[in-house]
């Protein structure tokens, strides 16, 4: 297929995408940020770290998203005596059959909101690690499948850091995308008080089905990318591990670790995600830089030195981006 092609097919494919926007703006004000990066998560098949104070509407966002796609969604409020198997279950005794027999747990599911994923210890994290990756889950000796789509939402809160667990690394590199939440302007927050002490508060009502999101994903992949396209987010990447190769020698004392293949493999599809909430069939340099700091920011490890010199993910990001010379 040539591109012209490409880019008609996915014009009438990704109509639903603002039918779908429309919807949960009735719900969410102002977030916009937010919205279209559950979507391209939602359709690059990738999780998502959604990291801002309490109050932002990101259970709501979650919860609204799930009621557009008609599909099954579970809540798991994540504490310090959390058990793994309060996520994915376990064998429990029947008398009458005289057998073990599995109790299915909620991460059985399409959509799965871990709230405050780093108030669980790290054997309750590791237990997400299979579902995650391989989208299954083993319990006792049999393993089980999860459905198509499965997403999970994890939300944590960055200001309390009483009774929180950091996340591991290997945890956090499942994630496609950590999306940092700020607070609304004031006339979103003047409409947001006005929606909630309103008699009725606003229903989301199904848009699509599953099996239309899980038809838009094999549409995402078939998004054109160019080679030069490639190239530059291979670029980015080797940036964050070897930055003097890149003019960027300064940053090395402040980089313990840069991004893993994960992040390259990421940063195509959500490149690719991007292009389709568009309307577009083809990536170009500015879908990459777009979504470049939330695919990157939890994959960029941070030396002592650069904790001491109050320096961030970001402005590493900024840094590299800035200098990587774009296609």
């Amino acid at each position: 297929m040539d591109i012209k092609e490409i880019n008609e097919k996915i014009q009438q494919e990704s109509a639903f995408v603002d039918l779908l926007t429309m919807e949960l703006g009735k719900v969410i004000i102002g977030q916009k940020y937010m919205t279209e990066r559950l979507l391209i998560g939602l359709l690059g098949n990738g999780h998502i770290l959604l990291e801002g104070v309490p109050g932002l509407a990101k259970t709501l966002a979650i919860k609204s998203l799930a009621s557009s796609i008609q599909a099954k969604f579970s809540r798991i409020q994540f504490t310090p005596d959390l058990l793994p198997a309060d996520l994915i279950g376990t064998m429990i005794y029947s008398q009458k059959q005289e057998e073990f027999r599995v109790r299915k747990g909620p991460i059985f599911a399409n959509f799965i909101l871990a709230d405050e994923i780093n108030r669980a210890p790290a054997k309750v994290q590791s237990a997400l690690l299979e579902a995650m990756q391989e989208r299954q889950v083993t319990i006792g000796d049999s393993t089980f499948s999860l459905e198509e789509p499965f997403l999970v939402l994890a939300t944590q809160n960055p200001i309390e850091q009483e009774g929180t667990y950091p996340l591991p690394e290997a945890q956090v590199d499942r994630f496609m995308l950590k999306v940092v939440i700020g607070y609304p302007s004031k006339e979103e927050e003047k409409n947001i008080i006005r929606q909630n002490i309103g008699l009725d508060f606003p229903k989301v009502s199904p848009i699509i089905s599953p099996q239309q999101i899980i038809k838009a994903r094999s549409m995402v992949r078939e998004v054109y990318m160019d080679e030069k396209i490639e190239k530059y987010i291979v670029d980015i990447v080797f940036a964050s591990r070897m930055p003097q190769d890149y003019n960027l020698g300064r940053l090395k004392q402040l980089i313990s670790y840069g991004g893993s293949p994960r992040a390259s493999i990421n940063l195509a599809l959500a490149a690719k995600a991007f292009a389709f909430i568009k309307r577009r069939g083809y990536v170009i340099p500015e879908d990459v830089r777009a979504i470049c700091h939330d695919v990157m920011r939890h994959r960029v490890g941070l030396t002592y030195e650069a904790e001491a010199e109050n320096v961030t993910s970001e402005h590493i990001i900024n840094e590299i981006l800035n200098t990587v010379e774009v296609p």
